[in-house]
């Protein structure tokens, strides 16, 4: 995903091409609302939200620490410090463990789930470790290395590294199915789709992503085998995950970085940093995708995280001032974070 703190796209393009809508929809249009709001206040800066399977508790990257909050209250409920350059967050349930992936440090720290004990820091095999995600098939932790253009996986339990996978380009989110396989956005201009195997860990497939500008946040339907990357071009690009074959591409609002997909209401959505908007997509079936709804939340807001059992999403926002002179060392300066404005915005149905 983008870096620790909001950042301003270069966008060049717009939509290629729009999908096959239907003008109906079996489902009445459900609107979605930003009910609350959790203040958390601080000035360090944000990256992937993580949920636990119970949906009590949401972990939030924080730079050098993880928040972890009680969604029923929006209290801080702990910390997880000494996470240099932390990105995302990975749980494994059957070991009582979770994982957060360090791109200042280049590591893994392991803490333990119910105390939020940090028990062990370990190296990865690459560099500027971005997204993380555990792989039950095979329990592993697999980190996508932004700067090293591969991945690296641990065994979960040893945590030794078993495989270095080498990547056509810098990755970004994955996701991963019911069979093991992993998928990868390619964070190259056009876009790439690449399917790791998740037992042999190698590429099997690597898939063009056409009118798909630099990919970002990647969402998966298991169930009809589609894949849903947001784009830095205003696009989510939907892609058959047998095939590689691009099955719809869905004008999205600008400046997101992720992508999230709820199978119980056949919903799609797209948080949208740029514009402060969530933008709301229904599956008219596989191949077929309408916007039902593009709701305001607030501009940064471009990562979230979905509950499938409440149907609520979660996002991070904060009031954003302005940017510091650029220097030879920073060209280009992120706009800072106006002091305790940072906060948790949830959005349900109505």
């Amino acid at each position: 995903m983008r870096n620790l703190v909001f950042v301003v796209y270069a966008l060049s393009q717009t939509a290629a091409a729009a999908p096959s809508m239907a003008d109906t929809s079996p489902l009445p249009a459900p609107v979605y609302t930003v009910s609350k709001s959790f203040p958390l206040g601080g000035t360090a800066g944000w990256d992937y939200l993580a949920l636990e399977a119970s949906g009590a508790r949401l972990f939030i990257s924080r730079g050098d620490h993880v928040d972890v909050v009680e969604t029923v209250s929006g209290k801080l409920a702990g910390t997880i410090l000494n996470t240099a350059g932390v990105h995302g967050i990975a749980f494994a349930p059957a070991l009582t463990r979770g994982f957060t992936s360090n791109g200042r440090s280049n590591t893994v720290s392991v803490f333990e789930l119910d105390t939020l004990r940090v028990i062990q820091e370990v190296p990865v095999s690459g560099k500027r470790p971005d997204a993380i995600l555990y792989e039950p098939r095979q329990n592993h932790i697999i980190t996508a290395n932004g700067e090293s253009a591969n991945l690296s996986v641990l065994d979960a339990a040893t945590l030794q590294i078993v495989a270095t996978v080498a990547l056509p380009g810098p990755p970004e989110f994955m996701a991963t199915d019911a069979a093991g396989t992993v998928y990868v956005n390619i964070e190259t201009d056009p876009g790439k789709l690449v399917a790791v195997d998740g037992k042999s860990l190698t590429v099997k497939a690597t898939w063009s992503l056409p009118g798909c500008a630099s990919p970002t946040g990647l969402a998966l339907d298991s169930v009809h085998h589609r894949l849903f990357s947001v784009c830095a071009n205003q696009v989510m690009a939907v892609t058959d995950a047998l095939s590689g074959r691009q099955v719809a591409r869905i004008v999205i609002g600008r400046g997101s970085d992720a992508a999230a997909f709820d199978s119980d209401l056949g919903l799609v959505f797209s948080s949208n940093g740029l514009d402060g908007t969530l933008t709301v997509i229904h599956q008219e079936s596989p191949d077929e995708y309408r916007v039902l709804a593009t709701v305001t939340t607030q501009v940064s807001a471009r990562t979230m995280v979905l509950d499938p059992a409440t149907h609520k999403v979660y996002l991070a926002a904060a009031r954003l001032g302005a940017a510091p002179p650029a220097t030879e060392e920073q060209p280009h300066p992120r706009p800072s974070i106006v002091p305790n404005s940072f906060a948790i915005l949830v959005a349900q149905p109505k």
